[in-house]
């Protein structure tokens, strides 16, 4: 009762009831709800704190900004929240002017994103073609990811592709990249499809700022080439993943291609594996299956790893039974 009286006393202001509306349609920075408001930052800023403290919108930095969203599908203030916002007429001549003021900012986002991958579209090709065609890839992913999935987490997210490939199948997706430019792309890339449920967000790979045990299926799609410690960042899927989870890892073989490592600042130079079995030992994974897709002059490696069930006390107790059973039994 009091968290709901918390989130009713948050939107009882016709500005922090839009500033909710606005942010249940893409993350914004203070800044560009400012622009979009048209108040002051400090007054802004003052809300926005308001319905942050109530639970109703998320709040993450990403270097100097500081970026707000609606409350995360799953959580109760989320679901307030939402609850809220259908309360709220869409064609109110407030909400319609927020709304055109947003699709500027959105539309100025697909620009640049646009721009940026025009100024680097030869880099992305000369890599491209060194491998299986992308397709192939999604395929065999589609083919192995469940119909439903909970909770999904693109580690080293990039472009978002990921999130977008499997957004007909998620209730959530969330991806996390340390790249400023990454996020700027893979966000103008979601708002472009119209995908609601997926969000992406600043962080580091080897200690993702979520919590335990909290997703179904993680996807570490040709990251950890650039990593300077893969199996750290085997580990930290781990700890986010559910017991029976999957994490699904795509990566290049072992190959010799130097200017990888050269040009593109590749830190390995492909894996093998006896690595991955590594990985795994070292994060309480297993290897379900393995997969590869032959390209010239890279091939890649698909790996399925699933978390098992942890032992209960019962089985854990029935297992030492047998076993000093067995003992007596050979000293007889």
């Amino acid at each position: 009762m009091d968290n709901l009286l918390t989130a009713l006393k948050a939107v009882a202001d016709p500005s922090r009831l839009r500033l909710l509306a606005i942010s249940a349609k893409s993350a914004l920075s203070v800044s560009e709800l400012t622009e979009i408001m048209g108040l002051s930052q400090p007054i802004i800023s003052r809300h926005l704190k308001l319905l942050f403290e109530a639970g109703l919108l998320d709040r993450f930095r990403e270097g100097k900004s500081v970026y707000y969203r609606l409350s995360d599908d799953g959580y109760r203030e989320g679901d307030t929240a939402r609850k809220i916002l259908s309360l709220v007429p869409v064609n109110s001549p407030e909400i319609e002017r927020d709304r055109f003021r947003l699709e500027e900012i959105i539309s100025s986002r697909n620009v640049r994103a646009a721009e940026y991958f025009r100024q680097n579209a030869e880099d992305w090709e000369s890599i491209r073609s060194l491998y299986v065609d992308e397709k192939k890839v999604e395929e065999l992913l589609l083919d192995r990811v469940p119909d439903h999935v909970e909770n999904l987490l693109d580690i080293g997210t990039g472009t978002g592709r990921m999130l977008q490939v499997f957004a007909d199948r998620v209730d959530r997706g969330i991806g996390v990249d340390n790249s400023y430019e990454m996020l700027s792309l893979a966000r103008a890339s979601l708002e472009q499809s119209d995908i609601r449920h997926c969000h992406v967000r600043y962080g580091d790979i080897y200690r993702l700022p979520l919590i335990d045990l909290n997703f179904n299926i993680i996807v570490i799609h040709q990251v950890l080439r650039y990593s300077q410690d893969p199996a750290a960042v085997i580990a930290e899927a781990s700890r986010v993943l559910q017991p029976n989870g999957l994490v699904f890892v795509v990566d290049f073989a072992p190959h010799s291609v130097e200017v990888l490592r050269e040009k593109y600042a590749h830190q390995w130079l492909g894996f093998d594996d006896r690595e991955a079995l590594s990985w795994c030992n070292k994060a309480g994974l297993a290897i379900k299956e393995t997969h590869e897709l032959l390209g010239e002059p890279v091939t890649l490696k698909v790996w399925i790893l699933t978390k098992p069930e942890p032992l209960s006390h019962h089985t854990v107790t029935s297992v030492q039974d047998r076993f000093a059973r067995s003992k007596q039994e050979i000293w007889k």
